[in-house]
């Protein structure tokens, strides 16, 4: 499993508009809907050199980021958002003292459904026994057009 995130380190940031980030409701949380920006900025992500090394080297494992320019330039847009994204979702769930193993049910959001195939591999590297999922390919997200996938999750968490 990847190491996790701090939910209120600069990687995590606050949603881009006025919504919260997460909600609970009794014993279930409530993640928005989650896109791979720099919070600083809100420039949408999309290099391998925008993650941490130890998100590389799980990339490695399962033969993305090669250093050779020629294919990273095509596979990193979406795979990097992706392990962003689920990063971020994780960061949020522990924050609350719930594991990704509780997530009961993702909604994924792609604007091009070929980039399914990519996110779904990194997906198992967050969770290793498969999830309730709903894909839906979409015609545009916000902020940009360079926002490639946002997932929202509800997270089955019981208070102690």
């Amino acid at each position: 499993m990847p190491e996790p995130t701090p939910p209120n380190s600069s990687a995590t940031g606050q949603p881009l508009a006025r919504y919260a980030a997460l909600r609970r409701a009794g014993d279930y949380l409530f993640c928005s809907g989650v896109i791979a920006v720099r919070p600083q900025d809100g420039a949408v992500l999309s290099r391998y050199t925008d993650l941490p090394e130890h998100a590389r080297s799980a990339l490695r494992g399962l033969g993305y980021d090669t250093g050779q320019f020629s294919v990273d330039v095509f596979e990193s847009p979406i795979v990097v958002q992706s392990w962003l994204v689920l990063d971020r979702i994780r960061a949020l769930v522990e924050a609350e003292g719930a594991q990704m193993a509780q997530v009961a049910r993702l909604v994924q959001y792609f604007r091009d459904l070929r980039h399914y195939p990519a996110y779904n591999r990194v997906r198992d590297l967050f969770f290793p026994e498969p999830v309730v999922s709903t894909v839906v390919e979409v015609s545009g997200m916000l902020p940009s057009p360079e926002v490639l996938v946002e997932v929202e999750a509800t997270v089955w968490a019981p208070r102690a």
